[in-house]
């Protein structure tokens, strides 16, 4: 990689990380005719990518209208489960619908598939490459550092993912610290079936239907967090996601001790899922950082002189509980930083107060208005000790409700028992259920 300097004869962008949101702003940037290179690390496409499988579409539909026709989509989800366990006990509640929202999708294949239509576009592509540091000169970022190669542009877009160190370097950001900050450790496995056994196992219409299921309850071994299963087209991907912060404090030691590769094996074979994934083949092992509280770990702003800020480097990650939300919006914060740097380059100005355009559509955006309606139910779900209680009380209820062999209580009594036998009162249940929903 070859070293330039700036303005006619360097690059108009550079894109940090090939990620989704790296791919769609070198894609949407070049094909307005400007000038692009897109860095990444890996080999090759897609190859430091990790995620959970599922993706909503809505919002890359904005951005890649052959979506449909020409992504490698697996499946579609049209099945939504969410279950709590505890122990051997289960309770499963399932939503069925003919309307698919989201899909299943290897992340690199995605990814690769992206940066393949930027390049068509025109974008310049270089892997292998590890960025060192940003170049700022006069309190200006005007380049990247890769190794002894300096490479000029009138804009750099930072989309190197969670792990911040561009930004840590050019001191933006503070040093991510596990134990403190708002990210959990996701670890999962990818088990091989074959497509017609998951299709009839997981009671599918046909093989392109797909199924989502969250559980919570005790699958992490008593730490906070929870498991996932999605189905792709012939394999099925299971993991559990840990909040470390909660974690480290709660272990006293690093959660990686704990062996999460264990939780994960514990899941497989929990008797809620082990008829499922019976036989199976694990054929993938995988682990990366995400972001768990989304606005918390947003950077004071998105844009500085010669810089943005896109993807999960901002922060736009979402977890409910019920649904995870990553790659729609980084792909759309893409989306929105593409048109300010556009209207910037044209304009001949890429000062920060330009830039912040960008700044000001993401808060106009459905993606901030999400994290902030969530943000009391996240929140909440940092109360894990609480939470989990709720959930053993549910199971509890259930067992009154399904294991009496000779009479039955009312659902009613059956709730009010369970919910003093863990020490919680119905009041105080009807008021967390609603912080939940009103998301306060």
């Amino acid at each position: 990689m070859g070293s330039s300097a700036g303005g006619a004869s360097g690059f108009d962008v550079v894109v940090v990380g090939a990620g989704p949101a790296g791919a769609t702003a070198a894609y949407l940037l070049a094909r307005d005719g400007f000038r692009v290179l897109l860095v990444e690390r890996g080999r090759g496409a897609g190859s430091k990518t990790l995620y959970g499988g599922r993706v909503y579409a809505g919002p890359l539909r904005e951005v890649w209208p052959g979506l449909d026709r020409e992504a490698p989509v697996h499946r579609w989800v049209k099945v939504e489960r969410l279950a709590v366990v505890e122990g051997e006990r289960g309770l499963t509640l399932e939503y069925r619908t003919p309307r698919a929202c989201s899909f299943t999708v290897y992340l690199p294949e995605l990814v690769r598939w992206m940066v393949g239509k930027a390049v068509e576009a025109g974008a310049v592509f270089v892997d292998e490459v590890r960025v060192d540091s940003l170049i700022v000169e006069d309190g200006r970022v005007r380049g990247i550092r890769a190794g002894p190669d300096r490479v000029y542009a009138d804009v750099v877009v930072d989309a190197e993912g969670v792990n911040r160190l561009l930004l840590e370097r050019a001191g933006i950001v503070e040093p991510l610290k596990a134990w403190r900050a708002p990210v959990a450790l996701g670890v999962k496995e990818v088990i091989k079936l074959g497509e017609k056994v998951i299709t009839e196992r997981f009671g599918l219409d046909d093989d392109r239907t797909g199924a989502a299921w969250i559980v919570m309850g005790d699958v992490t071994g008593g730490l906070p967090g929870g498991g996932f299963v999605y189905t792709f087209k012939d394999t099925v991907s299971l993991g559990i996601v840990l909040r470390l912060g909660e974690a480290y404090r709660e272990a006293g030691r690093p959660p990686l001790e704990t062996g999460p590769y264990v939780l994960v094996e514990r899941l497989r074979m929990h008797p809620l899922l082990r008829g499922f994934l019976a036989g199976g083949d694990v054929v993938e092992y995988g682990a990366r950082l995400t972001i768990e509280g989304g606005l918390a770990f947003m950077p004071e702003h998105l844009a500085y002189d010669g810089l943005v800020i896109v993807g999960d480097a901002a922060g736009f990650i979402l977890n409910t509980g019920y649904t995870v939300r990553g790659v729609d919006y980084a792909v759309y914060s893409a989306k929105l930083a593409a048109e300010a740097i556009r209207k910037s380059l044209e304009a001949g100005d890429t000062s920060a107060e330009a830039l912040r355009l960008y700044e000001r559509l993401v808060k106009k955006s459905f993606i901030y208005e999400e994290l902030k309606r969530h943000w009391a139910s996240l929140k909440l779900m940092a109360e894990w000790r609480l939470t989990r209680r709720y959930s053993e009380a549910i199971l509890q209820a259930a067992s009154k409700l399904f294991e009496a062999e000779y009479t039955h209580p009312t659902p009613w009594r059956a709730t009010r028992e369970a919910l003093r036998e863990k020490g919680l009162t119905l009041p105080g249940a009807v008021k967390t259920l609603a912080r939940v929903v009103r998301g306060l």
